[in-house]
């Protein structure tokens, strides 16, 4: 079974800096595509950036140039660097993953979640 297991959130004033990790475990399950999409209290999940199985990555208008995703194949970890938070960064961040063995660019959203991780931007 394919277990994805976030962490680094926490609360960080505005302007400071956090890094998630997602570590993948599972037999058989090597990290391929993998994204992080977050939810905020009364709104729908949003995706915040990707990396695709051979590194392209895409990120939100909204996170470009304050947000970093990149991805360890040999930790099987997908990491989500954060910087120059802002308060309406707040939210639950979900890590969404493939297998590599999916391809590069599997369908959106990927076959796995884990079950998120909260970030509170506040002063």
């Amino acid at each position: 079974q394919v277990q994805l297991a976030e962490s680094g959130g926490g609360l960080v004033q505005p302007g400071g800096s956090l890094r998630l990790s997602c570590v993948a475990s599972g037999s058989s399950f090597s990290i391929g595509a993998a994204g992080w999409y977050r939810q905020a209290p009364g709104k729908e999940r949003e995706l915040v950036a990707l990396v695709s199985g051979i590194g392209t990555r895409i990120y939100a208008d909204f996170v470009k140039g304050r947000f970093t995703i990149s991805r360890d194949s040999a930790k099987n970890t997908a990491y989500l660097q954060m910087n120059s938070l802002k308060p309406e960064d707040t939210a639950v961040y979900f890590c969404n993953a493939a297998n590599k063995g999916d391809g590069s660019t599997p369908a959106r959203p990927y076959q796995y979640w884990g079950q998120g991780t909260q970030v509170t931007v506040s002063s």
